[in-house]
């Protein structure tokens, strides 16, 4: 074997990672100019349905969500507490026709001291928002949101069921923070995608057991209300 030859397959072993390296990862986004720009806004949950979203909705919109500079990893927009001091980067300086947005799975559970992330499962431990306090928060974020001139769309929390493991969420709790939510989305006219009506009669189809999360089927049933609620607002004439 000629001298020269591992060093050639070494620089090209170096060149190929390299290329792998700068290789956009797959939550970057390629715009297109000519077509309306989407921003989801949420949780893991909203993580689930994001790419599928952005498939449903290919050659119809620009589909973006908050993610890592190098676009490889998704960034969890968890609870109303960090959207309101995380929204202005979230938004930045592009020009947004429609916002699908939605928290309260991370604002209901239960954590070491209110407001913190410190996760804890005794009852006795309080939530990271209470539903009056997650009600304040949203009322923040829309006021922000409605600044962009977006269409803005709210996604209800989606279920809990019974003995989910994990930090402590109480089943109870998905259904009086969206009570308080939807007090606030009616005050300013923002529409409402009920996840939480369409999951609750097929939870056991679409959740993962004793857990918040779904299985790729249910997320892929959850991309397809998202994808249709955003379509619906790009078909309803020019931004409010």
């Amino acid at each position: 074997m000629p001298k020269a030859f591992p060093a050639l397959c070494f620089a090209l072993l170096l060149a190929t990672s390299v290329f792998a390296a700068d290789k956009p990862g797959p939550w970057a986004e390629t715009p297109d100019p000519n077509l309306p720009n989407v921003l989801i806004l949420g949780d893991s949950i909203s993580i689930g349905y994001t790419l599928q979203v952005r498939k449903l909705l290919d050659g119809k919109a620009n589909v973006f969500r908050p993610h890592t500079a190098d676009g490889k990893r998704p960034e969890n927009c968890s609870g109303t507490t960090k959207g309101v001091v995380s929204l202005d980067r979230w938004l930045g300086d592009r020009k947004w026709d429609v916002i699908h947005f939605n928290w309260g799975l991370h604002d209901l559970k239960h954590v070491t001291e209110p407001g913190g992330n410190t996760v804890s499962t005794k009852p006795s431990d309080p939530v990271q928002a209470t539903a009056d306090q997650y009600a304040a928060n949203l009322e923040k974020i829309v006021k922000r949101l409605n600044q962009t001139g977006a269409k803005l769309i709210f996604a209800t929390t989606t279920p809990v069921v019974p003995n989910t493991t994990g930090p402590l969420r109480e089943p109870t709790s998905p259904p009086k923070y969206n009570a308080a939510a939807l007090k606030v989305m009616k005050e300013h006219n923002v529409a409402v995608n009920d996840l939480f009506a369409f999951c609750q009669p097929q939870v056991e189809k679409l959740q993962r057991p004793k857990n918040v999360h779904f299985t790729a089927a249910g997320s892929q049933a959850l991309a397809e209300q998202v994808a249709a609620a955003i379509q619906a607002a790009l078909d309803s004439g020019s931004s409010q």
